[in-house]
């Protein structure tokens, strides 16, 4: 493989990986809002919040940030937990 078809392939590569970003945040936005319903109400509006949460995230690059810790703090935990360990990491994202 020369050089400039080892430039060419790592640069679609890492465009490969940044439009990933939209599925990222589609999944974690829906793994959050389900939590809280879950978790906090039962009749909570998982769609409008998974689509809120979609649109802001793709939006601003700091929300998306919070997208990731609240998905990441809540992941694998009780409700209970998820709730004292991450009201300041998903207060953001969920009301």
């Amino acid at each position: 493989m020369n050089f400039k078809t080892l430039v060419a392939f790592a640069a679609l590569a890492v465009a490969g990986f940044s439009s990933c970003d939209p599925i990222d945040n589609a999944v974690d936005c829906h793994a959050i809002c389900t939590r809280y319903k879950t978790c906090f109400d039962s009749d909570y509006d998982t769609d409008a919040c998974e689509s809120r949460c979609r649109t802001n995230a793709k939006n601003d690059g700091n929300y998306a940030a919070d997208v990731d810790k609240c998905q990441t703090c809540i992941d694998d935990v009780l409700c209970s937990s998820a709730t004292f360990n991450c009201a300041g990491s998903c207060g953001n994202v969920v009301p």
